[in-house]
């Protein structure tokens, strides 16, 4: 354990490998993010990128006081992975295609009286359930490429002969609000553990939290819908929140931003669109926050990805990759700066985690058809 753990100090380390490339100015957060107080321990994680002012990629053990900046405004956000009774034999990649190509990225009215849960129902931000959002957000439809370990991928209730539906979403407009009063009102000074104030973010943290599963829960009910097929969930793991937690024997606060946890049974750990993603069991560390990547990680800025790639390809060709799968993606903007090079290899994060002895592979999946949002009205 620990062999591709590098420590920068006794509060800062990070997961990575001799081949795999950490931008400089992530490790540079990590400091800063360090030296906040109250901060103990801040692991950065092989898919470790900048963010705005704080690492993606990364888990933060605090004592005393916590920060919703590091939890950022997609609170709740993560991967769920559903079997689908879609048999890959079966699968017509120009019908999906199609279907999909007409989804609407915000489900109507009508659609959400009959579906939302109970206590959903008249929720003020409802209109964004059952959307998939902006950025890295997305859903996709996989088969199974190689199984490891077959005892767990068939306990998981998995099926290699059907598609599975990968989806990677928060809290939509929900989690962007409560940042964004919790930052007009505390800045990025955090907040005392047992303030008003604290309880108050927790409580909201909750309700994001609970929104952002029933979110991802409904985008695959909507999608599935769209191409008439049923399925049931597999897992549901969010990488983006905050929750109490004892570290060497003592108790603290542990924020995830990008990082997903080792404790909760089996993750998946995607690649970009164009790129296999990986099944996998954790092995729980306390050495590593007991968190784990979350995805491949971003090599590219947004802002340049357009300028890299729009002289060599087109959004026609970019919504077909390498593996034969397609895109649905009608934002010209967003399939420059989601294409598959702008990201790490998943390949490379993964084995960096197994190198650490923090997980062991039980599937790779291959994606077939990936679905992102079109742009325009958002929530």
């Amino acid at each position: 354990m620990g062999t591709n753990v590098h420590y920068l100090s006794d509060a800062v380390s990070y997961i990575a490998s001799d081949d795999l490339w950490v931008e400089g100015l992530a490790t540079q957060q990590l400091h800063t993010t360090a030296d906040l107080p109250g901060m103990h321990r801040v692991v950065g994680m092989p898919d470790l990128h900048p963010g705005r002012g704080y690492p993606i990629g990364a888990a933060f053990f605090s004592r005393g006081r916590f920060y919703p900046a590091l939890v950022g405004n997609d609170i709740g956000c993560g991967m769920a992975l559903w079997q689908t009774d879609i048999l890959r034999r079966k699968y017509n990649a120009d019908k999906f295609e199609k279907r999909l190509t007409a989804f609407d990225d915000h489900a109507d009215e009508a659609w959400l009286d009959n579906h939302l849960p109970e206590h959903m129902a008249g929720h003020r931000w409802r209109s964004a359930l059952g959307s998939i959002g902006g950025g890295n957000h997305f859903a996709e439809f996989q088969q199974v490429d190689e199984v490891f370990n077959a005892d767990c991928f068939q306990q998981a209730g998995l099926n290699a002969d059907r598609l599975q539906l990968l989806v990677h979403s928060g809290s939509r407009g929900l989690g962007q609000a409560i940042l964004q009063q919790h930052i007009t009102a505390f800045s990025h000074a955090g907040l005392a553990e047992e303030s008003e104030a604290a309880v108050r973010y927790l409580a909201e943290h909750h309700e994001a939290l609970t929104f952002a599963r029933a979110n991802r829960q409904l985008i695959a009910r909507r999608i599935l819908q769209q191409v008439r097929g049923e399925g049931e969930a597999v897992l549901d793991v969010a990488h983006n929140f905050v929750e109490p937690c004892r570290i060497n024997g003592e108790k603290g606060w542990l924020h995830r931003k990008g990082a997903t946890p080792d404790s909760e049974g089996l993750v998946v750990i995607p690649g970009s669109r164009g790129d296999y993603s990986w099944l996998v069991q954790p092995v729980v560390s306390e050495e590593t926050l007991h968190s784990l990547a979350h995805g491949a990680g971003r090599k590219w800025m947004r802002t340049e990805c357009k300028g890299r790639l729009s002289g060599k390809f087109s959004p026609q060709q970019l919504a077909r990759t390498e593996l034969g799968s397609r895109v649905v993606c009608r934002d010209r903007q967003l399939i420059y700066e989601e294409a598959p090079q702008a990201y790490k290899s998943a390949e490379s994060v993964l084995n960096c985690l197994m190198d650490a002895g923090l997980v062991n592979p039980v599937a790779r999946l291959c994606p077939v058809l990936t679905l992102k949002t079109s742009g325009g009205k958002s929530a």
